[in-house]
């Protein structure tokens, strides 16, 4: 009799274990935009223009092919020697990369910037493929509207943007992409946070940088520190192993939301040494 009730009692907390875990497995599939995309962290509040932080600025609207309004900035270098189109990581906005926006007006660089579409003031819901329009968008604005050549554009992403800056490497040819602190692939970065699930089954967003650089002809800087703690470092080198000549790998010092400021002077010099490599000298206006 014990030995039934004992059986029982075991089979029905087996049955509660695989309800639970299933139901957790649900969970990550259905609510995998809330687990990668966050705009609201700190928050979607626009907290500064950098013409608070000493920078001349244009305020930017882009309308995307799916006809959504994104908020952006495009900043002026005097005597630029090329635009950079930045994409930022999964969290906060615009406002949040002003110490960036200052290092590459430094380095003589115009720089446009936008949200994506969920973050900040732009309108719509973050998705993979809704940030690749929005990319797009930002591509057209520059080419078509400003008439900025294509190869005195630099594709910059940090983190989950240089995974959009390298799926727009793959439409267009600029004249460089940066790509800093990025992941292989969401379904990689997912097994490494989750080895006790099957991550890469579960996964319906990809975002799979690797895959693209395969298909990037332009020049490819991979920057990366072995002290990120959200991103391993061994997704830097892979994604440096998975770039086309000519390439070049920045290491960097730090963390994963710090690292370029803790970097210093060797992350300023190693992008302008990049650069002067990689784009024309030919100044534009």
């Amino acid at each position: 009799m014990r030995s039934n009730k004992s059986m029982n009692g075991l089979m029905h907390f087996l049955l509660l274990a695989v309800c639970g875990y299933s139901a957790f497995l649900a969970f990550i599939y259905f609510y995998q935009p809330r687990l990668l995309f966050f705009p609201n962290i700190p928050s979607r509040a626009v907290a500064m223009s950098p013409g608070e932080a000493g920078l001349p600025y244009e305020s930017v609207t882009l309308l995307t092919s799916d006809n959504v309004k994104l908020d952006g900035w495009f900043i002026p270098a005097p005597q630029s020697r090329g635009v950079v189109l930045f994409f930022h990581g999964n969290a906060g906005n615009i406002s949040h990369r002003l110490d960036t926006l200052l290092l590459l007006n430094k380095l003589g660089l115009s720089t446009f910037i936008f949200d994506y579409r969920g973050y900040g003031r732009s309108q719509g819901k973050p998705s993979e493929q809704g940030m690749y329009r929005d990319a797009e968008a930002a591509w057209q604005d520059l080419t078509q509207e400003r008439s900025v050549p294509p190869q005195q554009i630099i594709l910059f992403g940090r983190s989950l943007g240089a995974a959009v800056a390298a799926h727009l490497a793959t439409l267009h040819t600029p004249g460089a992409l940066i790509m800093e602190s990025c992941f292989t692939s969401v379904p990689d970065i997912a097994a490494d946070v989750y080895p006790f699930l099957p991550a890469r089954l579960l996964s319906r967003l990809h975002f799979n940088a690797r895959e693209k650089l395969a298909n990037v002809a332009c020049p490819v800087l991979i920057a990366h520190s072995s002290n990120d703690e959200i991103i391993p470092y061994k997704h830097g080198r892979a994604l440096y192993a998975a770039a086309k000549e000519p390439k070049h790998f920045l290491e960097l010092r730090g963390g994963h939301n710090d690292g370029f400021l803790i970097t210093g002077k060797a992350y300023r010099d190693g992008i302008d040494s990049f650069l002067r490599e990689s784009i024309s000298a030919e100044k534009i206006p």
